[in-house]
C-alpha cells in the first residue's frame, strides 16, 4: 500500500503526540515491572527469570510481526540489534535481577539510575547528540530525586560489594544498549528492531534453560504469571513503544524521561502493595517528575521551533520508518 507523505504542518503535531504517548506507556510499564519482579524473584533465580521473561516477549513480538507481515529489518540495523540484544535484553536483565537480590531496593534504584546520565553522555559522544543545559539540569534534578527515593526505600536492608557491582554493570549495559539501538531504528521499525533484539537476548540466556524448567516446576502460579506479565507488557509492549519514541528524539531525552519511573513505583507500591509512601519518598518522586519536566522542555526559538518531537522528526529515516510500518 502506498502512502502520501504528509506535510510538516499537519504531521509533526500528530507524530509528536504519538511519541509522547509511547514514552509514557513505556515509563508506566517499566515501573510496574518492579512490582512484578518482587513476586517472581522469590521463586525464580536471576537467569531463569530473565530467560522466561524474554521467551514470553519473543512469542508476543513474533506473533505481531507475523500478523503485520513485517519481514527482516534493513542490513544496517543488525549491528545495533545484536549489540542491544546481548547487552540490554540479555546481560542487563540478568545483572539487574541478580543485583536486586544482593542489595536493598533503594540502593539498587540509586545505582541503576546512573544509566540515563551515562546514556546522555554516550549519546553526545557516540551519536553526536547535543547536551542542552535544560537536559543536564533536568537530569540533575531527577537523579537527586531518585537518590531521595532510594534513601526512603532503603530501610534496614544490606548491600554487598557484588550487588553494587552488578547494579553498576546493569546501568552501564543499559546505556550502551540504548545508544547502540538508536542507529538501528533508521533501518527498520521499532517492532522489528525489538523483536529480533529480544530473540537474540533470549538466545544469549539459553544456558539458563535447565534452571528455568526446574524452578518452573516448583514455582507458585502467581510467580509464573508475574514472569509472563514481565515478558508481555514491560518487555514486548514497553520496549516497542520505547523504540518508537527513541526514533523521534535523542537518547539523552529518552533517558531523562525514565526518571519518572521511581515516582510511579512509589505510587504503585502504595496502590497495589499497600506500602504507604514516606514524606521522603513523596519528595523524591516530585523531584523526579520536576526534573523530567525540565529536561523535556524546549526553548521555542531557533531552527528547532515547531518541531517538538525532537531532532530526528521529519528526516528521511523517519519517512522510511513510516513505509516500513505500513506494508
Amino acid at each position: 500500500m502506498t502512502t502520501t507523505p504528509a506535510t510538516p504542518a499537519d504531521s509533526t503535531p500528530a507524530r509528536s503526540w504519538r511519541a509522547t504517548a509511547a514514552a509514557c506507556t513505556t515509563v508506566v510499564l517499566w515501573a510496574s515491572a518492579f512490582v512484578s519482579i518482587r513476586s517472581a524473584g522469590e521463586a525464580y533465580s536471576p537467569g531463569a527469570l530473565a530467560l522466561g521473561r524474554l521467551l514470553a516477549g519473543v512469542l508476543v513480538l513474533g506473533a505481531i510481526l507475523l500478523v503485520r507481515r513485517e519481514g527482516l529489518p534493513g542490513r544496517g540495523a543488525w549491528r545495533g540489534i545484536v549489540t542491544s540484544g546481548v547487552l540490554w535484553f540479555g546481560l542487563y536483565m540478568v545483572a539487574l535481577n541478580w543485583g536486586e537480590q544482593e542489595v536493598d531496593a533503594g540502593t539498587a534504584a540509586m545505582l541503576v539510575n546512573i544509566g540515563p546520565i551515562l546514556m546522555a553522555l554516550m549519546g553526545a559522544r557516540m551519536l553526536g547528540e547535543g547536551l542542552p543545559r535544560r537536559l543536564l539540569l533536568g537530569m540533575g534534578i531527577s537523579f537527586s530525586g531518585a537518590v531521595v527515593v532510594g534513601l526512603a526505600m532503603s530501610g534496614h536492608g544490606s548491600s554487598s560489594v557484588l550487588g553494587v557491582a552488578l547494579c553498576l554493570l546493569a546501568a552501564v549495559v543499559y546505556a550502551l544498549g540504548v545508544v547502540s539501538q538508536k542507529p538501528a531504528l533508521a533501518y527498520g521499525s521499532s517492532l522489528q528492531i525489538n523483536a529480533f533484539g529480544c530473540l537474540i537476548g533470549a538466545v544469549a540466556c539459553l544456558p539458563f534453560t535447565g534452571v528455568l524448567i526446574s524452578e518452573a516446576a516448583d514455582a507458585p502460579m502467581s510467580a509464573t504469571l508475574n514472569m509472563i506479565y514481565l515478558g508481555v507488557f514491560p518487555t514486548a509492549l514497553a520496549f516497542t513503544t520505547w523504540g518508537y519514541a527513541l526514533a523521534r528524539t535523542t537518547a539523552g531525552r529518552m533517558g531523562a524521561t525514565t526518571y519518572a519511573v521511581p515516582a510511579i513505583v512509589v505510587l504503585m507500591a502504595w496502590v497495589l502493595l499497600d506500602e504507604v509512601p514516606t514524606p521522603l519518598g513523596v519528595l523524591g518522586g516530585l523531584l523526579c517528575l520536576a526534573g523530567v519536566a525540565v529536561s523535556r522542555s524546549r526553548q521555542q526559538t531557533g531552527p528547532t521551533r515547531g518541531n517538538p518531537a525532537g531532532p530526528v522528526e521529519g528526516t528521511r529515516h523517519d519517512a522510511e520508518h513510516q513505509g516500513a510500518r505500513r506494508p
